[in-house]
């Protein structure tokens, strides 16, 4: 492992990054403001288990493998964007939906579950190749080949980089709750909110499809 100074420097690195607005950070708040805290919290270990996979296949090699090859790089991106996509029009048709509902007298239940939530959590980031380029570029520079057993200084390095996103993600969790009860007042505004983290998801998958492979 990495002398005590490259690890405070790696761990500093790594909290700099988490709380850092990005893709996993505005999928959970959507998912919050959608179905709410339990969703969002369920999210947010989701993608925490769908970065796993990047640091496990990394260490593996298997990500190298597809960076190093654009047509499986593309397949990737354009699956998870296409995943967004489908999420993002979900929730758009359910907010709609149980708004019509709410006003017709009908009973709504308009959040999709926290085993739903997790799951779709795993598949948005475990499909997000920005990620494994991310570690790709990023772990390796902290990995000291002379401690040996590179491959699990690479799990170790990448699982502190993903508990720290989590954590990043839970409370982005919590502070998008207390947004949504504060409108739970007002249905016409919470509808409007569950359409715009609809939007807010497919704009995600836009980002996505934008990404380009490491040369």
């Amino acid at each position: 492992m990495p002398d005590t100074s490259q690890l405070i420097l790696y761990f500093g690195a790594c909290l700099l990054l988490a709380i850092t607005p990005g893709p996993g950070i505005f999928y959970v708040a959507a998912r919050t403001l959608a179905g709410g805290r339990a969703e969002g919290i369920a999210s947010s270990f989701g993608n925490g288990l769908g970065g796993m996979v990047h640091v496990l296949a990394g260490a593996l090699g298997v990500s190298a493998i597809v960076l190093a090859s654009a047509e499986l790089f593309t397949l990737l991106k354009f699956a998870g964007a296409a995943y967004l996509v489908w999420i993002g029009i979900r929730t758009i048709q359910a907010a709609r939906r149980d708004a019509r509902a709410a006003l017709g007298g009908e009973l709504v239940a308009s959040a999709v579950g926290a085993g739903r939530a997790f799951r779709e959590g795993v598949l948005v980031e475990a499909l997000n190749p920005k990620t494994a380029a991310f570690f790709l570029a990023f772990i390796p520079q902290f990995i000291d080949p002379a401690a040996g057993n590179v491959a699990l200084q690479f799990v170790a390095l990448g699982t502190v980089s993903v508990v720290l996103n989590t954590l990043a993600d839970i409370v982005v969790a919590f502070a998008a709750s207390r947004i949504r009860a504060g409108a739970a007042a007002n249905p016409s505004l919470v509808r409007r909110l569950r359409e715009a983290s609809g939007g807010a998801m497919i704009a995600l998958a836009g980002v996505l499809v934008l990404a380009r492979r490491p040369s």
